[in-house]
Formats: structure tokens, C-alpha cells, sequence
């Protein structure tokens, strides 16, 4: 499995492959909700904190990005995987929200210059219009989960998403689309997490223009 050196090269490589990629965003539906998520690169903790469940013991120097396990208190999808994000407050941009965002949810603070672009647009069936921005965070050593709303934190390093077998497409009777789920470790991540991380491995990683807004979510997911 290839490994991705948490370095300023990798930044230059993921930013240049952004700024070829003409993310799709539109006007939010009447019916919809706008929302914001950070897809954020740190690298790997060698010793994490006691607040901090990794994934593996991967290299320190490796790149990761991070993802947190929803509260198992939340009234609505509890315990699942997610970016940290919320919904868009008025007179907020997507990157200004992914930013409050995550350091309300990991404690991880950083300003507009760790933002290096956005990824397309994806609707959810429960009623948001996610706007994914991707968040350069380099060595982040300490990380805080607010648990009122995050179980724990993890990293999954960046190899991980080019396994071969992802993406999974499942067909399901709900839905003439399939639903795209992203293996990891010994489980998977189901869309709409799945779906952008997907579109993240193709654009930042491999410089490919591949859309993923037609891909849908498990049954469980809609409400």
C-alpha cells in the first residue's frame, strides 16, 4: 500500500489538482438545508492522546485525514461516521462554517489560509446540501472531541482510501442508484461521508474529475 508523507508537497499536489477541478455548487433547494464539512489533512499520531482512537499504528509522518464517530446521545444518526461540519449559519461562507465546525467538534482551530479548496456539492436524503471544503491541518499533535456531539476522533490515513476494493457500489430495492461505501479496515463508511471521501481519493489524490452526486445512501441513512 502506497504512503502519503504529510509534507508541503503533498499540499502543493493536492492544491494544483483542486484548482483543475471545477467543483459543482449550486443554489440550495427550497427543501434542503445548506451545510458545510472540513476534509481535513494531518498527519499520523504516534502517540495519540487518550481522546483519540486511531485507526492504526501508521508512520508519524504519514498523511491522514480526519473522521469522528458520531454521539451515541445525538437523536439523529447517532454513532455514525462523519466529517466535522454543520449547518451553514447566515452570513457564513462553506469555508467559514467547516472551520467553526471542526474546532467546535475536534478543538482543532485554524484560520481561512488552512483552506485549499472545495469539492462538489452533495444533497442528502435527510435534507442537506452538504458543500465539502478540503483543510490542509498538517501535524495536529492534540485533539479535543466535544461530546455532545463526537464519540471519537480518528485518522485514516490517506493509502487507506486507495484501497482496491473501494469504492463498494451496493444495489438496494429503495433506489435506482447505488449506494457507494468506502472500506475501511475490517468495516466501511457508508455515503454521504463515504461519497465525499470517494471524490476527495479521485480529485486530491489522483487528479481525476470524477463526480459523485448521483451515488445514494443506505436505507438507514434518509431520515
Amino acid at each position: 500500500m502506497s504512503h502519503f508523507q504529510c509534507n508541503d508537497a503533498l499540499r502543493q499536489t493536492v492544491a494544483a489538482n483542486l484548482q483543475q477541478f471545477p467543483f459543482q455548487s449550486g443554489k440550495t433547494q427550497a427543501d434542503k438545508r445548506a451545510a458545510a464539512v472540513a476534509i481535513t489533512i494531518v498527519h499520523m499520531a504516534h502517540k495519540p492522546t487518550v481522546y483519540e482512537i486511531p485507526f492504526e499504528a501508521g508512520r508519524e509522518e504519514d498523511a491522514a485525514v480526519l473522521i469522528t464517530r458520531r454521539s451515541l446521545k445525538l437523536k439523529k444518526h447517532a454513532g455514525q461516521w462523519a466529517l466535522p461540519g454543520g449547518r451553514i449559519e447566515a452570513g457564513e461562507t462553506p469555508e467559514e462554517t467547516a472551520l467553526r465546525e471542526m474546532a467546535e467538534e475536534v478543538g482543532l482551530e485554524m484560520g481561512i489560509e488552512g483552506v485549499i479548496g472545495r469539492l462538489d456539492d452533495y444533497t442528502t436524503r435527510s435534507g442537506f446540501t452538504i458543500k465539502p471544503v478540503v483543510v490542509w491541518g498538517g501535524r495536529v499533535n492534540k485533539l479535543q472531541p466535544n461530546p455532545a456531539e463526537v464519540q471519537s476522533i480518528h485518522r485514516i490515513p490517506l493509502a487507506e482510501l486507495l484501497r482496491s476494493d473501494a469504492p463498494i457500489l451496493k444495489s438496494i430495492p429503495e433506489s435506482k442508484h447505488p449506494v457507494l461505501l468506502m472500506p475501511i479496515g475490517q468495516s466501511w463508511i457508508a455515503a454521504p461521508t463515504a461519497a465525499i471521501l470517494y471524490q476527495f481519493r479521485e480529485v486530491c489524490l489522483l487528479g481525476k474529475p470524477t463526480r459523485v452526486a448521483h451515488f445514494d445512501q443506505p436505507y438507514f441513512a434518509w431520515k
